[in-house]
């Protein structure tokens, strides 16, 4: 009697329940780059992140304690993931504003230009960034007036430039609500960032040659 070919290697399967799947979790790669937004309540942090990563506007304010998105953009003919930290508007979590700092590789500034008490509490959140840091000439920074749709201004555009100009960042107007500028917002923070490698690289690249060049003439470098 002839054997079946596909009954020839039966398999048994194990008894007992079968053991979940190990939890996926998304890898820390070396294109990922940590985006934190600071300022006052309700300037607009939230509603410009989720107009970035939903595409959604919401008129209520709801008070952010912390919260983290994920989103992928595209930068010079390269995939990059944004993890973007919304921060709280209020003071009293100084230990959660030093350790957002520590980790974060760019950081965006919000007032709203409709306040100019939010563009002055900022002041305090960068001098803590430049304490972190070391330097913010080597860090991407944006300072952002959000809410650049409303017409009873306090903070004129040219006084606002003069501080980004003072604090050696970058400038840009938004509004969460019109949808204007939030795009072009995260994308400029991260074509910074990419320059910023980019520079780093190539500055690499020369100080280890000077290193081989230098051991090569007999002089002691120290590492």
């Amino acid at each position: 009697m002839s054997r079946s070919v596909w009954g020839s290697s039966s398999r048994r399967e194990p008894s007992g329940p079968r053991p979940p799947p190990p939890a996926w979790k998304m890898p820390e790669q070396s294109n990922d780059y940590r985006v934190v937004v600071f300022g006052a309540g309700g300037v607009g942090k939230s509603s410009l992140v989720l107009r970035f990563v939903k595409g959604t506007f919401r008129d209520t304010y709801i008070p952010t304690i912390e919260d983290t998105y994920r989103q992928v953009i595209s930068c010079d003919k390269s995939v990059c993931t944004l993890q973007i930290t919304d921060t709280t508007g209020s003071h009293q979590f100084p230990a959660m504003q030093r350790l957002s700092i520590s980790k974060g590789h760019a950081f965006i500034l919000v007032f709203s230009v409709t306040s100019k008490q939010s563009l002055e509490e900022l002041g305090p959140i960068y001098q803590l960034i430049v304490q972190i840091k070391g330097s913010v000439e080597d860090i991407p920074v944006m300072l952002v007036g959000n809410k650049c749709d409303e017409t009873q201004r306090e903070v004129d555009t040219r006084e606002a430039q003069a501080v980004a100009r003072e604090w050696k960042c970058a400038f840009m107007e938004t509004s969460a609500k019109m949808n204007y500028n939030v795009k072009e917002l995260f994308q400029e923070l991260l074509t910074l960032e990419t320059r910023r490698n980019m520079s780093l690289n190539i500055d690499g690249k020369r100080s280890s040659k000077q290193k081989r060049t230098d051991r090569i003439k007999g002089k002691c470098v120290l590492m």
